[in-house]
């Protein structure tokens, strides 16, 4: 049988579709509601900042964007447990697990309560929340898109190896689940962002400079001098790949890790 031949609107297009998207309050998970939303996605949204949840909520329901939010602390499961009952959450075929903290600590020093938080959202979150949308989306097609980062394929920040076990159990889990599902309907990529500009990477830049952190401010120098953009992304810049991913334009695309690191792993 001769296929249908789809026009770029209609690849593109997310009308009909639900994507839940967590950490979407701010840098990446924003610019991902705003552009989710804008190719007709109804939105399930995601993050402990209630207060900013609601303000997204109101920009996105102005732009005639059908949202709905939760505020969930995905470091604890039966936060995520008790998400997956809404009804909400029992329509979304697209997955953005985009949260996530980015902190630094010199390795001699890491304790086991610390290592925990980091491990509970960075990476058993995204455990969590795929296993809830593999239950929902059983019998029908749905589409993971994992956010993970370029410390786990090319360790460069010092103090940063707990972040970076974290992300790269985030790549092994995105490969192990796309061979798993993916017969089933299922298509899971991981996006991998480096040097986009969030409240993350800012508040680390501030506290090198506050704290005359000479190591990080070097380690920032040395980070721009070898991306051949010249630059740091923009959140926008991510949340364009996390569309392509999500729509039917990478229908043959499975278990990839997708770069938007200006360069930076090439290099």
């Amino acid at each position: 049988m001769e296929k249908v031949y789809q026009s770029l609107d209609q690849l593109i297009s997310l009308k009909g579709r639900t994507a839940l998207i967590t950490g979407a309050v701010g840098g990446i998970g924003k610019a991902t509601a705003l552009r989710l939303g804008e190719a007709g996605a109804s939105l399930v949204l995601a993050d402990r900042d209630e207060p900013g949840l609601k303000k997204l909520s109101a920009l996105l329901s102005s732009q005639g964007i059908s949202v709905s939010y939760f505020a969930v602390d995905l470091e604890k499961k039966e936060e995520i447990d008790r998400l997956w009952t809404h009804d909400e959450c029992r329509k979304v075929n697209i997955l953005v697990n985009n949260a996530g903290i980015y902190p630094f600590k010199d390795f001699t020093k890491l304790d086991e309560a610390y290592l925990t938080k980091v491990m509970n959202v960075n990476l058993y979150s995204v455990i969590w929340m795929c296993q809830h949308f593999v239950r929902v989306n059983k019998r029908r097609k749905g589409v993971i898109i994992n956010i993970g980062s370029i410390e786990a394929i090319m360790p460069f920040k010092k103090d940063m190896a707990h972040y970076a076990v974290s992300k790269v159990g985030v790549i092994a889990l995105t490969r192990d689940l796309a061979r798993d599902f993916g017969r089933k309907g299922i298509r899971v990529n991981a996006v991998i962002p480096g040097g986009i500009v969030t409240s993350g990477t800012k508040g680390a830049a501030k506290r090198a400079i506050i704290g005359l952190d000479f190591k990080l401010m070097a380690d920032g120098y040395n980070f721009m001098q070898r991306l051949p953009s010249g630059r740091l992304g923009d959140p926008d810049e991510v949340a364009r790949m996390i569309l392509v991913l999500s729509s039917d334009l990478s229908a043959y695309v499975y278990g990839a890790l997708v770069t938007v690191d200006g360069g930076f792993l090439s290099a």
